[in-house]
């Protein structure tokens, strides 16, 4: 496939996760309090399934790493909001299980190798773990999230989660930079200073 098409995808991508962002920082600011939109969490679910295959057709382990673990995550929250029994059956089972079959097709097809993902020369061995531990940790912070709605019975992004987004954000940054990932680079620059902002504006809530 060629590159501009990837980076179409990455682009676009990471387009739905900063409008998410925006979004949810305009009506946080116009609110004076931190707030979590349902169109969030479905703009975080396309998005993170475009981003998926991006890192596929990458090849970086790093990425697909991220996006798998945080996949599932976005459904719950929209189940917490009441929003996902509002779609349809179909398309709820295609949402669940399409991630999985493309894994599966692309693998009894030949087209996905393990061994690739963990062994690209573009990735130096220190890069790859760096980038997967900056991912781990920016997927924690949706663990940390998940669990404090789980325990108040809604959806909300707490303190933990900004703290998180902005540590593993700014671990990914120069990740992207060593990596020469414009789409990276130009996502999580752009979400360090709107995590920053929701951190003051959660300090000025207290």
């Amino acid at each position: 496939m060629s590159s501009w098409i990837v980076y179409t995808i990455g682009f676009f991508a990471q387009l739905l996760f900063s409008g998410r962002l925006i979004l949810q920082w305009i009506l946080s600011e116009k609110n004076k309090k931190v707030l979590t939109p349902t169109l969030f969490w479905w703009l975080s679910l396309l998005a993170s399934f475009l981003l998926f295959i991006y890192g596929y057709l990458r090849e970086d382990f790093a990425i697909m790493l991220g996006q798998s673990l945080t996949y599932f995550i976005y459904i719950r929250n929209l189940q917490l909001q009441g929003e996902w029994q509002k779609v349809s059956k179909i398309s709820r089972w295609f949402l669940w299980i399409f991630p999985i079959l493309l894994v599966i097709y692309s693998y009894n097809n030949n087209s996905y190798d393990i061994d690739k993902l963990f062994r690209n020369e573009a990735i130096p061995a220190w890069l790859l773990v760096w980038g997967s531990i900056a991912q781990i940790i920016f997927t924690l912070r949706f663990v940390y999230q998940w669990i404090y709605s789980e325990k108040n019975k809604e959806s909300s992004l707490p303190f933990g989660f900004w703290l998180l987004s902005l540590i593993g954000s700014l671990m990914i940054l120069f990740y992207a930079v060593l990596r020469k990932d414009p789409v990276l680079l130009i996502g999580h620059f752009m979400g360090s200073i709107i995590y920053i902002r929701n951190i003051i504006i959660l300090k000025k809530q207290d």
